[in-house]
């Protein structure tokens, strides 16, 4: 690995908008969107039942687009029921951002919020002081990769569930594009402690290790990497630096191992050529954990 090369990690505002063009460039929102329109309703069917509030904790909750989607769903499984929201969130700047999209939204009257400016960690380590309460409905929607010790995290939370209640994790598919390109390249890219290649084969083989009850589906997702083919182009470099986790790929990377990975995301395990456009397998696996 050349020297030159660092994680997109350590650039906050590169690693921002390089997410942002993700999110742009691909079908995750959309994905997650039906996923939450065609089957978050039976999951939740039975969460709130003879119960005077629902107790949602959200770990990772980011700006809160798909926590506000979650929330709109709960509502209309048990109109009228008072809501307690919590979110922890490491980052002020999207906790800033979750409030001002709280504000725009009409129909939370019967939603109460909090926001936790910590990590799932340190919400974890305040929890095992302070006496931890019970949760109908926890969802963690990609953010697994930034736990250190997933197993101690699974069981944390598994511990936390109420009598019906549920876990819901979102990450990228064993069957993803994501999953053969950390494989095959991940020990050539330049590694950060916050980060940590993790799929849903991964997480379903600790989850069977614990003995924890689950559900999988997976949903096809793609994101549009075509810039990516296109020397100098702004958003294919923000891309390839989302793609590899690497700040500045494109310039810092050795020839040799750009002309690689370049090559292999043309392949059809990475990605699908449509309409002239390149099209890399986001996929994503929805689990549902159970108390």
């Amino acid at each position: 690995m050349a020297s030159c090369m660092r994680s997109l990690f350590s650039d906050h505002s590169r690693y921002v908008e390089s997410f942002r063009r993700f999110l742009n460039n691909s079908t995750e929102h959309q994905c997650m969107q039906e996923f939450m329109d065609k089957k978050l309703p039976g999951i939740i069917a039975r969460i709130g039942e003879t119960k005077a509030e629902i107790k949602i904790l959200s770990i990772g909750g980011g700006a809160g687009e798909i926590d506000l989607q979650i929330l709109s769903k709960v509502q209309a499984q048990y109109p009228g029921i008072c809501i307690s929201n919590e979110v922890v969130e490491p980052s002020a700047e999207q906790i800033v951002k979750y409030k001002e999209r709280v504000a725009n939204t009409s129909n939370m009257e019967n939603v109460k919020f909090a926001w936790h400016k910590e990590t799932s960690s340190e919400y974890q380590k305040r929890m095992l002081e302070e006496e931890p309460q019970k949760w109908d409905f926890i969802h963690m929607i990609q953010m697994l990769y930034y736990v250190k010790d997933i197993p101690a995290t699974l069981r944390f939370f598994h511990g936390l569930l109420a009598a019906n209640a549920k876990i819901l994790i979102i990450l990228v598919s064993g069957t993803s594009g994501w999953d053969k390109l950390w494989k095959k390249y991940g020990s050539r890219l330049p590694r950060d402690d916050l980060c940590q290649y993790v799929t849903s084969s991964d997480l379903t083989q600790i989850l069977d290790g614990l003995g924890i009850k689950y559900e999988c589906y997976d949903l096809l997702s793609t994101m549009d990497i075509t810039d990516c083919f296109t020397d100098g182009n702004e958003n294919g470099d923000l891309l390839w630096d989302f793609l590899t986790e690497t700040c500045n790929f494109s310039k810092t990377a050795p020839p040799d191992l750009r002309a690689e990975i370049m090559k292999d995301l043309q392949e059809p395990e990475f990605s699908v050529k449509k309409e002239g456009k390149v099209l890399f397998n986001n996929n994503l696996s929805f689990i549902v954990v159970e108390a």
